[in-house]
């Protein structure tokens, strides 16, 4: 599976990219973490909030990066019919994970999106992780053990720089 992710920018592409974009990253080095739950001792201290990330695709094998504060509950039959998914969504085989985004279960960011060229991903972005809502948003540099926090305008032009357009939602009006 390794020869997947050969080609793939990794944490060290990802900080030059943010240099030649003048992105400041905030980064915070911890042990591998595979879940929010794991994360939070290490960032919750930080101002700003820890994001979900779900890689998942629907019943016709189209693929979604979803991203949402980390305290969101979200029931992925409500979020297939928010988006409009066939068939509903479930998560995608860790294989298709290192083929379009060049990582590994339990280090899914929105970064990954760098190596999805082909714009195979749809993004999905709860709409709080641009609207100022918070000054930081805090996501894995490619790898699970650290995290990136990065400001709204920044994920903006990072996500801009990627050649994908989120799709924005408002998770909180499924609540």
């Amino acid at each position: 599976m390794s020869d997947n992710i050969i080609n793939h920018i990794g944490r060290e592409g990802l900080e030059t990219i943010f240099r030649e974009l003048g992105i400041a990253v905030k980064t915070t080095e911890h042990p591998e973490v595979y879940t929010v739950e794991q994360a939070l001792p290490y960032i919750s201290h930080l101002e700003g909030v820890f994001a979900k990330n779900l890689f998942l695709k629907d019943k016709k094998k189209k693929l979604y990066l979803f991203c949402a504060p980390h305290n969101v509950d979200i029931k992925l039959s409500d979020l297939a019919k928010l988006v409009g998914a066939s068939g509903g969504l479930r998560f995608a085989d860790e294989n298709i994970l290192q083929e379009k985004l060049g990582i590994k279960q339990g280090s899914v960011t929105v970064f990954g999106l760098i190596n999805d060229t082909s714009h195979d991903v749809k993004l999905i972005m709860d709409r709080r992780l641009t609207d100022g809502t918070y000054s930081e948003l805090y996501f894995h540099p490619m790898v699970n053990s650290a995290s990136c926090g990065i400001t709204p305008a920044d994920l903006t032009k990072f996500v801009e720089h990627t050649g994908h357009e989120p799709l924005l939602v408002d998770i909180s009006s499924l609540s």
